[in-house]
């Protein structure tokens, strides 16, 4: 793998990079969490198919569009313009924002481990903040940023982990047949684009994460007998 960043003459380019960040395969431990589905699925709130994707696609909309996607583009746009103070204080509001101890503990864990692989990788911007309590997406703006990734591009790709890790969670859980699941993505797809565009328009007033019953479902999950996943 490459390990020095592309040419600004790249970045036209298709980010084969983002392909790398966004898989399933990237070491940060994203397959053990459900981020409260498994809750939702044992108390019957999800239960097929159309069920799953009103979960997935409405919380992408209405909770990670409001919340990462839009304290994300400030991180990543802030990186951009070589402000280090705007990213820490993005990501300062995005770690206060998690609702339950669960979604706390598997966002830092998750920033973490990415932060270690960057550092692994030597990417500068690792070490400079080695030490720091990063959220998921405040590495992974990092990360794109290394690799010249455009914010536009980078934000799409932090949507697409969110969905594809649900789905992935929904075929387990639900359970779900492949096919469905490939339907759910195809639907993300778009949905992705309109949460996209949502984050980046939003004031600083606008961002927030109002779920209560997804927080709960997070909160039961901790207490639940039997599960699959960490949250």
């Amino acid at each position: 793998m490459d390990d020095v960043p592309a040419s600004d003459s790249d970045r036209a380019q298709f980010p084969l990079h983002l392909l790398r960040l966004v898989s399933q395969g990237l070491p940060v431990g994203g397959f053990s969490y459900s981020r409260g589905l498994e809750a939702a699925v044992h108390a019957s709130w999800v239960t097929d198919e159309a069920s799953a994707r009103d979960w997935i696609l409405g919380t992408l909309k209405a909770n990670v569009a409001q919340l990462d996607g839009a304290l994300f583009w400030r991180m990543a746009t802030a990186l951009e313009d070589g402000e280090q103070e705007r990213f820490r204080a993005a990501n300062a509001w995005l770690a206060a924002g998690r609702e339950s101890r669960e979604f706390q503990r598997e966002d830092r864990r998750q920033g973490e481990a990415l932060l270690r692989l960057l550092a692994e990788l030597d990417v500068p911007a690792a070490r400079q903040h080695a030490g720091h309590a990063l959220t998921f997406a405040a590495a992974f703006a990092l990360a794109g940023h290394h690799w010249r990734i455009a914010p536009d591009a980078a934000l799409k790709g932090l949507l697409w982990v969110y969905a594809e890790g649900q789905v992935t969670a929904a075929i387990k859980l639900v359970p779900l047949g492949h096919t469905a699941g490939q339907r759910l993505l195809i639907e993300a797809a778009t949905a992705i684009d309109e949460a996209a565009s949502r984050a980046r328009s939003l004031r600083d007033d606008e961002i927030g994460n109002l779920a209560p019953a997804l927080a709960m479902a997070s909160a039961w999950h901790e207490t639940q007998y039997s599960r699959l996943f960490q949250s």
